[in-house]
């Protein structure tokens, strides 16, 4: 008996702070997408491949849908509005929390897309079950197309469900991607996020979303990677912060960023950092799209 090949793109969508990003990390079974509490924490579309022999799921996490203030969120948002247009199965993440109204624009594009789509109510717990009935009765009346399944990423509560209903709903397909590939990203950009993750969490206010981490040098020996990292600033006064008294600041971030990093790719890292001054860069072209971003 011929044993069939199923295969698909699984992408998450949904306001900030919903958890697509620890779904993510749950779903791969590894940790790709950093997480804080802030919003904006994922600025790029991060692709983790989960492969059997007789299947490969894609699972696609996307920035968290706002309303543009400048080109950067609009890339952003580019991101999430793509993963609507080349999903086979959609996961609507969304929270014990927020309501519907919260972007009724996005939500109305979601209503129109022609795959299955699972609506993950996440963070459950956080609340009762009576509040949780009331949360569900709701959201099926907003998209009632989707399959409410309530969930919590951090403890991984009923994640095994989700992942036996993508499984259920996939493609007959062959894999998209080699068979023994975890990601599509290369190992540079996970140093960007892993540098940037630790900016968010270190600093206030504008800097961490001023802020861009490029890696000029990655030289990987069968003992030690060395890299050389810059963090993009648009301003001067937010250099003298990024550095702080002495290189203080820049050094505890440093060593944060270098624990984790060796962490994933279990090895032994010497990494360098600096700080560079980008006016503006979050609206310029050129530089968006140096950085990876989708301006179209």
């Amino acid at each position: 008996m011929t044993v069939t090949h199923k295969s698909g793109f699984v992408n998450i969508v949904g306001n900030p702070n919903v958890g697509k990003s620890t779904l993510l990390n749950r779903l791969v079974g590894q940790r790709l997408a950093i997480i804080t509490s802030k919003a904006q924490t994922t600025r790029h579309r991060i692709i983790g491949i989960v492969n059997t022999d007789n299947m490969q799921v894609v699972y696609s996490d996307t920035p968290g849908v706002l309303r543009p203030n400048y080109k950067l969120q609009e890339s952003m948002l580019n991101f999430s509005e793509l993963a609507l247009d080349d999903a086979d199965i959609l996961l609507y993440v969304t929270d014990v929390v927020e309501t519907a109204n919260k972007n009724e624009a996005f939500l109305d594009k979601v209503r129109k897309v022609t795959c299955p789509v699972l609506l993950l109510i996440n963070k459950i717990d956080l609340c009762d079950q009576t509040k949780l009935e009331t949360i569900v009765a709701y959201w099926e009346e907003v998209l009632p197309q989707a399959i409410p399944i309530p969930v919590s990423a951090l403890v991984n509560f009923n994640i095994d469900n989700v992942r036996r209903r993508i499984e259920s709903l996939l493609p007959e397909s062959p894999p998209y991607f080699e068979k023994d590939a975890l990601t599509d990203k290369p190992a540079r950009f996970f140093v960007t996020e892993i540098i940037r993750e630790k900016i968010l969490l270190y600093y206030q206010k504008e800097i961490p979303y001023a802020s861009e981490v490029v890696v000029e040098l990655f030289k990987e020996t069968d003992k030690q990677i060395h890299i050389k990292a810059l963090i993009i600033i648009e301003r001067d006064s937010q250099k003298g912060i990024i550095i702080g008294h002495k290189g203080q600041a820049l050094k505890k971030v440093n060593i944060m960023a270098r624990k984790d990093i060796e962490r994933f790719f279990e090895k032994s890292v010497f990494l360098e950092t600096f700080v560079k001054v980008e006016k503006d860069w979050r609206n310029r072209d050129t530089l968006l799209k140096t950085f990876g971003y989708r301006l179209d």
